[in-house]
């Protein structure tokens, strides 16, 4: 999905940014979904959007763990 069709999203960047454009932007959308864009894009370019437990699934991992590097 274009980011540009998601007019009206509130796109949230980690306080940890360091403010180079090398972050990742979500926004929680109005219908549970959650959507993922590149910041470097300027808004322009693609987004994911996920379903509400597919992003559930994400944060589940995250903090279990799941995605640390060995």
């Amino acid at each position: 999905m274009k980011s540009s069709d998601l007019t009206g999203a509130v796109w949230r960047k980690s306080s940890r940014s360091n403010g180079q454009a090398e972050c990742v932007e979500v926004a929680f959308l109005g219908d549970g979904r959650v959507a993922m864009r590149d910041t470097k894009d300027g808004g322009h370019g693609p987004a994911l959007v996920f379903t509400s437990g597919e992003w559930s699934a994400f944060e589940d991992g995250v903090v279990g763990g799941e995605f640390t590097r060995s």
